[in-house]
């Protein structure tokens, strides 16, 4: 008998787990249930897999783009996700940063300050975390 696990585009999940990290991805598997399985099994293969490893935009700037998408959409759960992301492939807090502020043209001051107010708090996590894994 095959898990719902085994029914997961390898790939996407793979790239899945290398930029979210395995504790994040673990934990959004492990709370899929029955009802909302399809969901993860759509979002690792044309998310994970046919968006992210396409040729043309490399990780990081993926990921940057990302993070100026969610700043747009007011999704600040999903930003702090990807503002992850963003520093698990290499992007620096500057060009975060940067990012942020070109959100201010095109999407206002309240939607790049509360973008802001979510990257204080991921980065800082991300630094807690990087030090005591080291």
């Amino acid at each position: 008998m095959t898990s719902p696990h085994d029914r997961l585009d390898p790939d996407g999940l793979a790239t899945r787990r290398q930029v979210l990290g395995d504790a994040y991805v673990d934990n959004a598997l492990a709370q899929a249930d029955e009802f909302g399985w399809p969901l993860q099994e759509l979002v690792t293969r044309n998310c994970w897999n046919d968006i992210w490893n396409r040729p043309g935009l490399a990780r990081p700037t993926r990921s940057l783009v990302n993070v100026g998408i969610l700043v747009a959409l007011n999704r600040p759960h999903e930003l702090k996700v990807h503002l992850r992301g963003a520093l698990n492939n290499g992007c620096s807090e500057e060009e975060i940063r940067e990012v942020l502020l070109q959100c201010v043209a095109y999407c206002g001051f309240p939607a790049a300050m509360d973008g802001m107010r979510v990257a204080r708090e991921a980065i800082a996590t991300y630094r807690e975390e990087q030090q005591t894994d080291d």
